[in-house]
């Protein structure tokens, strides 16, 4: 049968196609019966371009949190398998652990902070090394815990906590994940919203999220904070409060993301969208349903995972607070894996503001290139096609507005303006 070529093939030449149907028969004994497809029509596939997945097998990292969720789940349940590749969740210890082990190529992917990513494009944190980011793979969820020490001394919540800290003059000493990381922000964020400067006032230290709640009970810090369930364990443990959420912090704000150098990316397109779209799937089945997410906090609190007990995720996962002073309350603004794709969409804006707070802090130098930046690192032409394999529906912008804790709006727009506008910083 005649072979039409289409508006979206190669032209292909009488003389090319005597060539290329030679070409096929002399290999056919050796391929296989797909070389005697018609080779117009494979012509045509290969300027297309395959969309099979390169690489067959990802080995991606995670840390043992709540947020790797949608990594795991993507295993666990087969999604992977859909899309034509194996995902092997490797469990690592430390975020810098995290951060070498991509450089060095020992992972695909990484469930990862945001700003770990960026610091890691620029050189802020570690060696400087070309970054992606695929998607986000939640929002919300984290929380600053402070030790009852604080408590006795009556420290409940910001103001006063600061007033503590100006009556009480001593060493305070708080933690976070990752120098350029989003738990090092939020804490930074929300110390300075009440006046503590963290570079000036307190001493910060670097300590892994497993790690938490053990230095806490031996009084190596005052407060940290951290994704969950690390400020629900302490709860549990009897060794600290809920002083805030990072929710109420910036209402669906990004979180972790899945991460990749850049040089991934470029050698693995149809892999990292694949990836992509099996992760997608798996947030919006943990958002599905109480049953699903119920589901997904029995199969994480497993040893191989997240390693505690399944109700320390639950209840947060659920959005069933409780602040270790006796307040509960029902948060509408919990964590989330999917809301239909409003907690997956990397938006530039979002990247930006982490660049924002890395000047405020001396983490950078000098201001970069805001948006340039992000356009680098956010793959907004991957997470569209994983969209649209997933029928994930897509915001109107790649920016996007949003009232902080101080009042503050960031939307992106002036971005140097901005970083030094605050009047707590390094």
């Amino acid at each position: 049968m005649p072979v039409v070529a289409s508006s979206e093939g190669p032209a292909v030449s009488n003389a090319q196609r005597r060539q290329l149907i030679t070409t096929t028969f002399k290999a056919a004994a050796g391929v296989g019966i797909m070389s005697l497809v018609d080779p117009l029509v494979r012509a045509g596939a290969w300027a297309a371009g395959s969309d099979a997945a390169e690489k067959a097998e990802v080995k991606i990292g995670f840390i043992p949190l709540t947020d790797c969720a949608s990594v795991v789940m993507a295993s666990v349940l087969g999604i992977d398998k859909k899309y034509g590749i194996k995902i092997t969740p490797s469990k690592e210890a430390s975020w810098p652990g995290v951060r070498d082990k991509l450089v060095n190529n020992e992972l695909d992917l990484a469930h990862v902070l945001y700003g770990l990513v960026y610091g890691m494009h620029l050189g802020a944190g570690g060696p400087k090394k070309e970054m992606a980011v695929l998607m986000n793979l939640n929002q919300n969820g984290q929380a600053i815990t402070l030790s009852n020490k604080l408590l006795e001394k009556g420290a409940k919540d910001g103001p006063s906590l600061a007033k503590l800290m100006q009556t009480e003059k001593r060493e305070y000493t708080f933690a976070q994940t990752f120098p350029t990381g989003t738990h090092a922000m939020w804490l930074y964020y929300w110390l300075a919203t009440y006046g503590i400067n963290p570079m000036k006032d307190a001493k910060v230290i670097t300590v892994p999220p497993p790690q938490m709640v053990a230095n806490m009970r031996v009084g190596a810090m005052d407060g940290y904070c951290v994704g969950e369930p690390w400020n629900a364990r302490a709860i549990m443990d009897k060794i600290g409060y809920t002083a805030e959420t990072t929710q109420n912090i910036w209402k669906g704000h990004p979180e972790k993301v899945l991460g990749c150098t850049a040089e991934f990316v470029a050698k693995y397109p149809n892999t990292a969208r694949a990836v992509t779209a099996a992760v997608l799937e798996a947030g919006k089945f943990i958002d599905a349903s109480v049953s699903n997410r119920r589901k997904t906090a029995e199969t994480i609190a497993a040893r191989s995972y997240v390693n505690t007990d399944t109700d320390v995720i639950l209840d947060r996962m659920l959005g069933r607070y409780t602040n270790g002073l006796g307040k509960t309350w029902d948060d509408p603004d919990a964590m989330t894996f999917f809301a239909d794709g409003a907690a997956n969409y990397p938006y530039l804006s979002d990247g930006m503001w982490f660049l924002t707070q890395h000047k405020r802090w001396g983490l950078l130098k000098d201001h970069p290139d805001y948006l340039a930046v992000a356009k680098q690192i956010n793959r907004i032409d991957i997470y569209k096609q994983a969209a649209a394999a997933t029928g994930t529906p897509l915001p109107k912008s790649d920016m996007r507005s949003t009232k902080l804790i101080d009042g503050v709006t960031w939307d992106g727009t002036h971005p140097a303006a901005y970083a030094d506008s605050f009047k707590v910083k390094a």
